[in-house]
């Protein structure tokens, strides 16, 4: 079946990249495999993205969308409404094994590389947002290195689900959170 134009082929081929990744991995993805999965050609697919990287990069972005910095008034609270945001991800979606196989990939290619550094630059973000907005209002210590923090927040968590495959237990979160910020927290 032909695909057709417009918002919902692109989202298709997307969709169709993510499935060839998860079940046939960096050596299985290739554009006539995300092509005949999304039912297109792979004309159409190199007018849109003209290496297997670029669609790889394309497909993760558009899935995997960074999460918005919440502002509830209280920098514990915004930064387990992401850290539980990331928790869900990682327990409820094939992020996991996506995210495996792009890392493999970025590896091996600079340019992907690259991408991949942007990709997580941009998703970072929101946490570095909420600890310098929780800085400027005086809720946290100016002596707080905010790109430092955003890794020790986030590290415990990558590392139990990426490398040691175990689950996140739910006290991990407020646990991380109560480590991490309580010495640099200053009484409102």
């Amino acid at each position: 079946m032909p695909i057709s134009r417009g918002e919902g082929a692109r989202r298709r081929v997307l969709d169709a990249s993510l499935e060839v990744l998860g079940a046939d991995g960096l050596a299985g993805f290739t554009m006539e495999a995300v092509a005949r999965k999304a039912g297109a050609s792979k004309a159409t697919l190199y007018r849109h993205w003209p290496t297997t990287g670029a669609l790889l990069v394309d497909a993760m972005d558009a899935t995997f969308r960074p999460f918005p910095a919440p502002d509830t008034g209280s920098v514990h609270q915004d930064v387990r409404v992401l850290l539980d945001a990331f928790v869900t991800l990682v327990r409820d979606t094939p992020f996991p094994r996506l995210m495996a196989a792009f890392i493999d990939a970025a590896e091996r290619e600079p340019a992907l590389a690259e991408m991949h550094a942007d990709l997580t630059r941009r998703r970072r973000a929101p946490v570095l947002a909420v600890l310098g907005r929780a800085q400027r209002r005086g809720e946290l210590s100016e002596h707080l290195d905010p790109e430092l923090t955003a890794d020790l927040l986030t590290a415990p968590l990558f590392y139990r689900r990426f490398i040691a495959h175990h689950p996140i237990p739910p006290s991990l979160v407020g646990d991380v959170i109560a480590q991490i910020l309580g010495p640099y927290t200053r009484n409102a």
